[in-house]
């Protein structure tokens, strides 16, 4: 699990600090392949609907459920070589239509959302890569040019037509999300509308063609509240394959205070103080976003120590 920083605010999950080299010159070697899949030291784990199976040690750490590459189900078409570790050790995970069972009941299927909190930064880097790369293999299986099926290729990082010769790339689309802050120092949290009840976040939303990031910050807190920003402060990136974001969040300073909320995504947002947090959360009445997520960094950023 990972750590808590000097002003007890964790770290950012997903961010890939694991210590594993991609290796992104062997994808098209079909024979270093073959020769990775077959080394005994080799790691491999299923990947199914954004899930891979999880268990505890004895020594109460989670760690992902891999196998030696000769115990794996086999799905030669669907095998994706995710890199190499300090050690070493290449990891490659399978896409399966559903996880393998493990006889002596001591694992248990996990996504992201449950599994990052507790998985080590090197399983977290493998699992968010495999997720990533599986949601794109399922939903992007014919060329966007002829509507031919496609093959898989570079092992799974391509997709090829092998109709009209297209490539085709995991897609990666940018969002923007932060955290806005008012010359009082209190915070602009808002509530989407089929969020549970008393849940507030950061402000998020997608980058559009042909804009910056900063842009699509200040574009984004006036559509969504009403709220003009001046100054913008780029803070730190997290993947989030639900099913292909890449959130980069920032810290943003507003001019104006009147918050109107666009009613569409945003159902209501607020000022809050850091005494008015505090009370309601102890009270019930605001829950916090995902600890897992980047939106609860950028708030313990500013809040100073844990949501909790």
């Amino acid at each position: 699990m990972a750590s808590t920083s000097d002003n007890g605010v964790q770290p950012i999950a997903l961010t890939g600090n694991g210590g594993i080299d991609r290796g992104g010159e062997h994808r098209l070697d079909e024979a270093w392949l073959g020769a990775a899949w077959s080394h005994p030291t080799t790691r491999v784990f299923v990947v199914s609907g954004g899930q891979a199976l999880i268990e505890e040690t004895e020594d109460g750490r989670t760690e992902l459920v891999t196998m030696p590459s000769f115990d794996a189900p086999f799905t030669e078409a669907h095998r994706y070589f995710l890199g190499t570790d300090e050690d070493g050790v290449r990891y490659f995970a399978l896409q399966k239509d559903a996880l393998p069972g493990r006889m002596d009941d001591a694992a248990r299927p996990a996504g992201l959302r449950e599994a990052a909190p507790l998985l080590s930064e090197r399983d977290n880097e493998l699992l968010v890569h495999a997720v990533a790369l599986e949601n794109w293999q399922r939903s992007h299986r014919f060329c966007s040019r002829c509507g031919e099926r496609t093959v898989i290729a570079a092992a799974g990082h391509i997709r090829r037509c092998p109709a009209c010769g297209a490539e085709h790339y995991p897609r990666t689309d940018p969002a923007v999300i932060m955290l806005v802050t008012d010359a009082e120092d209190r915070a602009l949290l808002g509530r989407q509308l089929h969020w549970p009840e008393g849940r507030y976040s950061t402000l998020a939303g997608f980058v559009e063609p042909g804009e910056s990031v900063e842009r699509a910050v200040i574009r984004e807190v006036a559509e969504e509240a009403g709220i003009v920003v001046g100054e913008v402060e780029y803070v730190a990136s997290q993947p989030w394959p639900f099913p292909s974001s890449l959130m980069l969040g920032f810290m943003a300073r507003a001019v104006t205070s009147a918050v109107k909320a666009d009613g569409e995504e945003i159902e209501e947002a607020r000022w809050f103080s850091r005494d008015e947090l505090r009370a309601a959360m102890e009270a019930g009445e605001v829950l916090p976003p995902s600890g897992v997520s980047i939106a609860a960094r950028l708030i313990e950023m500013w809040y100073g120590e844990p949501l909790g």
